[in-house]
C-alpha cells in the first residue's frame, strides 16, 4: 500500500510539475519568424506574441525574391502584405492589426498612402502614425505594427471630420487599451497650420485629448507618447505647452524624435497609447531620478511596460553624452534602459518591442554587434529609422558629443506563478 501510494504521490507531483512549466512556457513571449525566414541572427525577430499582442518588426516594400514593386501605391500594398503575413503566422489575420507606424521618405506621396491603405484595409483600417524620416532600411517606406489576439473590445474612435473607409481612424480601442492615431497641428476642418508653434503645439495637444475623450478616458488614462516634430517647433515651446496637460512626476512614458517632415506640412503630430482602466496604469521612476513634468521614465498599462527613449547621455551633476561612437553611446544607453526596467523589477528578456533611432542609418551593423548582446533566446521585435540627416560629429566646448542613437521599449512581465 505505501508503494502504490508514492506511485501516486509521484504521478501528481510529475503532473504537476509538466502542467506548471508548461503554464509558464506559455507566458513567454514567443518569436513569430514565418516560414523560410530566420531571426536575423538573434538580433530582433520579424514579431514577438506577447500573449494578448503581436508586435511586428518594422517592414519594408520588398518581395520574398527581393524585388522592389514599380510604383509607390504597390510598394505600400507589399509593406502591407509583408507585415500581414508575420500575423498569420502568428495565427491572427489584418482583422487584428489595430495599430501601425508608417515611416516614409517623402511624405508628398501621403494621399498615395492613404489611398492603398483604404483599398487594403476596407472599413476595418487600424489606426495609424504617419511621420517622414531620412532614411529606411528599405527605401521608401517602413510599417510595423501592433496586433490584438482577441476581437473583443475592438472598436474604431471616428472624429465628426473623418469618414470610412477613407480615413484611418482616430483611435482603436481594444479590450484594455487606446491606440490614437498621430494628430497634427493642422485644423482638420480648413487643412491651415497656425503660425505660432505654440498654437500648433495647443492644437495638436487639443485634438489628441478629443480623441482620448471621445473614447470615454481622459490624459490621465495615457500611458505612452511620441511626439514627432520638425525644426520649425522649439523643444522647449513643446515641452512647456506639453506640461500644462499632465500631472506633474505621472506623466506618460515618452519619445520625441525630431523628423525630416510630417503630412500635410504640419510641423508637430502626437501619436499615444491610453489603457483603459486607469487602476492598470503605474507610472515607474528610479529613486535616484527626480520627477520630470514631461515624462516618466517607464509607465505600466497593466503587465505592459512602455519606456522612454533613451540616449547614451551619463546622468549626474556634470552629465552629458561623451562617447564619440554610436557603439559606445549604445553601451550606455542600455544601462539607463537597464535602470528603468530594474525598477519595474523586469529584465531585458522581457523586452517585446524596440524602436531604434540612428543618426546616420549606416551604423547599423556596428550597432547591432553590441545591441544583440543584451537580450535573450527571443530578441524583441524591431524598427530602425534614420529620422533626420546626419550631425556634425564635434564635441562642443564642454565636450559633450551629439547623440547618435536612441532607443524606447516595450517590455511584459510575467504573471507571478
Amino acid at each position: 500500500m505505501r508503494t502504490r501510494n508514492l506511485k501516486i504521490l509521484l504521478t501528481m507531483l510529475m503532473s504537476g510539475l509538466w502542467i506548471c512549466c508548461e503554464v509558464q512556457a506559455q507566458d513567454l513571449p514567443r518569436a513569430v519568424n514565418p516560414q523560410g525566414s530566420d531571426s536575423h541572427a538573434g538580433v530582433y525577430s520579424r514579431a514577438v506574441d506577447a500573449a494578448d499582442y503581436v508586435y511586428v518588426s518594422g517592414q519594408g516594400p520588398k518581395k520574398s525574391d527581393s524585388s522592389l514593386p514599380s510604383t509607390f501605391g504597390d510598394q505600400v500594398k507589399q509593406a502591407l502584405e509583408n507585415v500581414n503575413a508575420i500575423v498569420m503566422s502568428a495565427g491572427l489575420t489584418k482583422q487584428n492589426i489595430v495599430y501601425v507606424q508608417v515611416y516614409l521618405e517623402d511624405t508628398k506621396q501621403y494621399d498615395e498612402l492613404q489611398k492603398a491603405f483604404a483599398d487594403y484595409f476596407g472599413n476595418a483600417q487600424p489606426a495609424r502614425a504617419v511621420l517622414g524620416v531620412a532614411r529606411t532600411p528599405e527605401s521608401p517606406i517602413v510599417i510595423n505594427a501592433v496586433a490584438v489576439r482577441s476581437l473583443e473590445g475592438k472598436k474604431p474612435v471616428y472624429m465628426g471630420y473623418q469618414s470610412a473607409p477613407k480615413d484611418a481612424p482616430a483611435g482603436m480601442l481594444t479590450l484594455d487599451r487606446l491606440f490614437i492615431s498621430s494628430m497634427a497641428g493642422v485644423d482638420p476642418a480648413s487643412g491651415k497650420v497656425p503660425p505660432d508653434p505654440a498654437a500648433q503645439v495647443d492644437l495638436a495637444l487639443d485634438r489628441m485629448h478629443d480623441v482620448v475623450k471621445a473614447a470615454g478616458l481622459e490624459l490621465a488614462n495615457v500611458v505612452f507618447v511620441n511626439p514627432y516634430l520638425t525644426s520649425d517647433i522649439p523643444g522647449r515651446v513643446m515641452n512647456e505647452r506639453y506640461a500644462r496637460r499632465f500631472e506633474f512626476g505621472n506623466t506618460p512614458a515618452r519619445a520625441t524624435i525630431q523628423v525630416s517632415s510630417l503630412p500635410s506640412g504640419a510641423h508637430i503630430e502626437y501619436t499615444a497609447v491610453a489603457v483603459r482602466d486607469l487602476t492598470q496604469r503605474k507610472a515607474v521612476r528610479p529613486k535616484n531620478m527626480p520627477p520630470s513634468p514631461t515624462a516618466s521614465p517607464c509607465v505600466f498599462a497593466g503587465d505592459t511596460l512602455y519606456c522612454s527613449a533613451k540616449d547614451g547621455f551619463i546622468p549626474g551633476q556634470h552629465g552629458g553624452v561623451y562617447a564619440t561612437t554610436t557603439p559606445h553611446q549604445l553601451r550606455q544607453t542600455m544601462r539607463n534602459l537597464l535602470d528603468n526596467l530594474e525598477e519595474a523589477d523586469m529584465k531585458f528578456d522581457q523586452v517585446v518591442s524596440t524602436n531604434v533611432y540612428l543618426d546616420n542609418i549606416s551604423d547599423l551593423p556596428a550597432f547591432d554587434a553590441v545591441y544583440a548582446q543584451y537580450f535573450g533566446a527571443v530578441p524583441p521585435a524591431r524598427t530602425v529609422v534614420q529620422q533626420i540627416a546626419p550631425t556634425e560629429r564635434k564635441a562642443d566646448k564642454d565636450d559633450h558629443f551629439p547623440g547618435l542613437e536612441q532607443v524606447s521599449l516595450i517590455a511584459v512581465r510575467r504573471p507571478n506563478r
